[in-house]
């Protein structure tokens, strides 16, 4: 008989546990009622009522199958019991689609697709890339991560904050394709603000103030990707 880790699992999609205790709560069901629509449903005999609520309380986690199991219980679909997904593999979760339907969309076969999954790796070429955008209706920011891309991106930032953005502009484009003057305005404007923080760090000397002007420019260097998707997404004046 399986016997379920005590603790998170770490190849599991992230879990979103109060989703997962709101949506029980809703149907009006305790964690027993949860753990025996496991046990006689989706034969899983080892689930307890500690265990579900030992889900709940986010010090364990569901499998994969374990989640699916647990959204036919609780009526929902899994992409409601997943926190955002990140990877390829959560992604199809998400969407409650098996691997060989996503294997078979993009012409790849399933051992091929499933290494991809497993390795985080992706090896498609630029139509497969834009079938899997579509299947798993991917947002910019995900399709970036899921094929790989986030890390280059990263460099590419850091590059054009911290000398000539304009240079940058073009190869940029080509992990994230967005209108070119909208584009142009961001890394503008992602420059100034780093700039800005590394003047202030100077001019202010070796006093306390700069040293945290300093950690605030490494700061946002680390963060760099998530303030680009944060200012493209933001409405535009």
């Amino acid at each position: 008989m399986r016997q379920p880790s005590a603790q998170p699992n770490p190849s599991a999609p992230p879990f979103n546990a109060p989703a997962a205790r709101r949506l029980r709560a809703a149907l009006g069901m305790g964690p027993e009622h949860v753990a025996y629509g496991l046990r006689a449903s989706y034969g899983m005999p080892y689930v307890t009522p500690d265990l579900v609520t030992a889900w709940e309380r986010g010090t364990a986690a569901p499998s994969n199958p374990e989640l699916t199991a647990l959204a036919g219980v609780l009526w929902c679909s899994p992409g409601e019991l997943i926190g955002r997904p990140r990877t390829l593999r959560e992604h199809r979760i998400a969407r409650a689609l098996a691997p060989e339907d996503v294997a078979r969309a993009l012409g790849i076969d399933l051992r091929s697709y499933l290494r991809m999954e497993e390795s985080g790796d992706w090896r498609g070429n630029d139509r497969q890339a834009a079938s899997l955008a579509e299947i798993l209706d991917l947002r910019l920011p995900d399709f970036v991560a899921v094929t790989g891309r986030e890390e280059r991106l990263a460099e590419l930032l850091r590059s054009a904050v911290t000398t000539r953005w304009q240079a940058y502009v073009r190869p940029v484009a080509k992990i994230a394709p967005v209108e070119r003057e909208r584009l142009e305005q961001v890394l503008q404007e992602l420059h100034q603000d780093y700039q800005g923080q590394m003047v202030a760090s100077l001019s202010w000397g070796g006093n306390s103030a700069a040293s945290a002007a300093g950690d605030a420019g490494r700061d946002f260097l680390d963060q760099i990707v998530e303030y680009f998707w944060e200012r493209l997404e933001e409405d535009r004046p």
